[in-house]
């Protein structure tokens, strides 16, 4: 009997079935803007331009990394997809963008559509929380090339901002102040060393309750990351914020430099805030130094805003009043060497 492509392995059906089953999720994140629906060669997003004196397009595009081999292993794909939108649309927030359209890739041995489905519903509920569209995305379905069960995901935002508004850095000063925005855990950064930790080295299971975290293990390191583009937004609506920076792979030491002009440091006090226990297991597990942890994990902080100091309690109060856990972490120094210091 002859090949056909289902044989050949590229189910096309499953793939109309998957369509079928995102189609709901997907439509709940569009708003007026939205032209097309599933199934357009391309996603049309009409912008109101009058709402604005001189836009400029954000975008960003990013990937979960190997905390996807937590979500194969466990069978959980359900918020998977949160990771995927938060990494992008908390990096365009950082310059300022209030998130607008999404799109996701996602590649696959073998499609499943219930699987696919619990990924998608993952990722629409990240745009709904961001405010955006997810206005389209692809699935690949490549026998052969990755392993049964697994697949990889991908995604790209694209948002908008007044060009005067842009979050540059340029106007941080020695003095201005960092506050740190609680993360919920790992979010989407440093799973392979944790992994190599926690499971290669000292011999942990996903199953495993121990009494210093709230869930199993596997839970705890599955916490989707924070989308903090809410918060963010409400703050720029009030006060001049001079710096953000997303803490994902580098953790603080690595991505807090990024926002800084030359010859200026951020300083950081580690006692002004307690990471969530996850960190300081991980640590004890693999045996890692403070500088690798710091350099590799959030340790507990998300988002860093920088602001002048005497902006500093009325930030806070907003934060609080938002539901949000925040601390002042440090401070910006004059500094030729510049980058960050923890202490």
């Amino acid at each position: 009997m002859g090949l056909d492509y289902k044989k050949a392995g590229v189910d096309i059906d499953a793939g109309a079935e998957a369509v079928e089953l995102i189609k709901a999720d997907v439509e709940s994140t569009f708003g007026p803007e939205v032209m097309t629906g599933l199934g357009s060669f391309g996603a049309l997003f009409k912008l109101d331009w009058k709402q604005y004196q001189n836009p400029v397009l954000v975008s960003g595009t990013d990937g979960v990394g190997t905390k996807l081999k937590l979500a194969f292993e466990l069978d959980c794909h359900e918020t998977i997809g949160i990771d995927l939108v938060a990494m992008s649309v908390n990096d365009i927030l950082a310059q300022g963008a209030r998130p607008l359209f999404f799109l996701d890739y996602l590649a696959t041995a073998k499609l499943e559509p219930v699987k696919m489905a619990k990924v998608v519903k993952g990722i629409a509920a990240g745009c709904r929380e961001a405010g955006a569209a997810l206005v389209g995305g692809e699935t690949a379905e490549m026998a052969g090339f990755y392993q049964p069960g697994e697949y990889d995901l991908a995604g790209f935002a694209v948002g908008v901002v007044e060009a005067d508004q842009i979050i540059t850095g340029t106007e941080i000063k020695a003095g201005d102040l960092l506050i740190g925005l609680k993360s919920s855990g790992l979010h989407s950064n440093g799973f392979t060393l944790a992994r190599a930790a926690l499971f290669a080295k000292a011999g942990y299971s996903y199953q495993d309750q121990l009494p210093e975290l709230e869930n199993n293990l596997g839970k705890e390191l599955l916490r989707p990351t924070r989308i903090y583009v809410k918060t963010v937004l409400k703050l720029l609506d009030k006060f001049k914020i001079k710096g953000l920076a997303h803490i994902t792979g580098g953790g603080l030491k690595e991505n807090v430099p990024r926002v800084l002009p030359p010859g200026l440091q951020a300083v950081i006090n580690q006692q002004s805030w307690q990471p969530a226990p996850i960190f300081s297991l991980i640590q004890q597990a693999g045996e890692i130094n403070f500088t690798e942890m710091y350099r590799t994990f959030n340790m507990g902080i998300g988002m860093v805003i920088i602001i002048k100091a005497a902006d500093c309690q009325a930030v806070l109060n907003e934060l609080s009043a938002v539901g949000e856990e925040a601390a002042i972490i440090g401070e910006i120094k004059t500094d030729a060497s510049g980058g960050c210091v923890i202490k």
